[in-house]
């Protein structure tokens, strides 16, 4: 199935929080409760202004984004995890 976000919003593949650190400790559930990063997979054609001029996303596919906890609509493709978000709910590009 393909998905094609509309106006300004994003489609998004979540990146799993990992549980463990690389010494084999356990991170505590309440420690995860910040932004969430996830990989850009594709994106709309951008906001439409009441003058109807169309302002492009800043985002695009391939980059790698935090957005806050919570934020967007989870969808579930071919039993990966997405996420729909606007532009607007995006916090940062990660490089």
């Amino acid at each position: 199935m393909k998905i094609n976000p509309v106006r300004d919003r994003v489609l998004v593949k979540v990146i799993e929080v990992e549980t463990k650190t690389s010494g084999g400790l356990f991170i505590p559930d309440n420690s995860k409760d910040g932004p969430t990063k996830g990989k850009v997979v594709t994106v709309g054609t951008g906001r439409i202004t009441n003058d109807g001029t169309t302002i492009p996303m800043i985002v695009g596919e391939g980059n790698t984004i935090m957005y806050s906890a919570g934020a967007g609509q989870p969808v579930t493709i071919d039993d990966q995890k997405y996420l729909i978000l606007s532009e607007d709910q995006i916090l940062a590009i990660v490089e």
